[in-house]
């Protein structure tokens, strides 16, 4: 269960660079880059492969160092701030293969319990059930991970990410590789995530975000930054470089809105949501009462 946070108009940003830059070597990735991001604010993080996308990830977690400017997070450096901060890397390092549960996965978000003797507290149990539950994943807590869909994979993932109450939430690509009803499941995580915490989500698909996302950070090896609302096919051909093609999400609006306008796939793919108008999920369909939400 989320709860709705309220920002004061007078809070620091929830993420804030200055005059940064990085290069691996002698290779530059980013230059001088300005972004400051309001508490409760969802940005969509936009740009070509080999842009900085990741990198912006990376400094904002302090597993990279600029090469000159400062980096803020919550008003901290990114390594002190790093246990209020979630992060889902854009390729999970689990062995989907490995014998683990589910609800084991979302426990070992809890940092606090992963050295203490004796293992997971109460709460840390009641927090990893809570994020299954905002995952609407809690049916699915005793299953093995390597018996799941990949967009179950990926909402576990962010359960993970979740489970340690954080007021920032990183997330690199999370639906790269899902079929359409995935991104339909993941999509409605994120809606009833919005205005709990700061999020930062890294994507090449604007049009799936675009009704969530309050700002688009455009990265090129600099950074620009633009309301959602005000981006257009020009500003995506000239960052991408290449031509764009526009698709409908409609099937992303909530509920009770009719919204017909074309949103921007970026990579100048085919039109996946045109494939065809059945969809299925693969392989762990939920069944309930096939365990309770919870470890054992």
């Amino acid at each position: 269960m989320t709860t709705q946070r309220t920002a004061s108009s007078n809070v620091e940003p929830a993420v804030w660079l200055s005059g940064v830059s990085f290069a691996y070597g002698a290779f530059g990735v980013l230059t001088d880059v300005e972004l400051s991001l309001p508490p409760l604010s969802f940005a969509s993080v936009v740009g070509p492969n080999g842009g900085g996308k990741t990198t912006l990830l990376k400094l904002l977690l302090g597993l990279e160092r600029p090469s000159s400017g400062t980096v803020k997070v919550l008003g901290r450096s990114p390594i002190d701030a790093r246990p209020r901060v979630g992060y889902t890397p854009q390729h999970s390092q689990a062995d989907p293969a490995f014998p683990v549960r589910v609800i084991d996965v979302v426990l070992t978000g809890r940092q606090s319990g992963a050295g203490r003797v004796g293992g997971y507290s109460r709460a840390d149990r009641e927090a990893a059930t809570e994020a299954l539950e905002t995952v609407e994943l809690c049916d699915l807590a005793q299953r093995p991970f390597a018996k799941l869909s990949g967009g179950q994979r990926q909402r576990t993932l962010i359960a993970r990410a979740l489970a340690s109450g954080p007021e920032v939430l990183l997330l690199d690509e999370p639906t790269a590789n899902l079929d359409v009803r995935m991104e339909e499941e993941l999509h409605a995580v994120l809606q009833k995530l919005q205005g709990t915490m700061t999020i930062l989500l890294v994507t090449h698909d604007i049009g799936f975000v675009s009704h969530l996302a309050d700002t688009a950070v455009c990265v090129k090896g600099t950074v620009a930054v633009h309301p959602t609302s005000e981006l257009t096919a020009e500003l995506i051909q000239d960052m991408y470089a290449k031509p764009v093609r526009f698709v409908h999400h409609d099937r992303h609006e909530p509920r009770g809105h009719d919204r017909g306008d074309a949103h921007d796939r970026s990579r100048g793919e085919p039109n996946r949501h045109d494939r065809g108008n059945a969809h299925h999920r693969s392989g762990g369909e939920p069944h309930r009462g096939e365990g309770s939400c919870g470890s054992s």
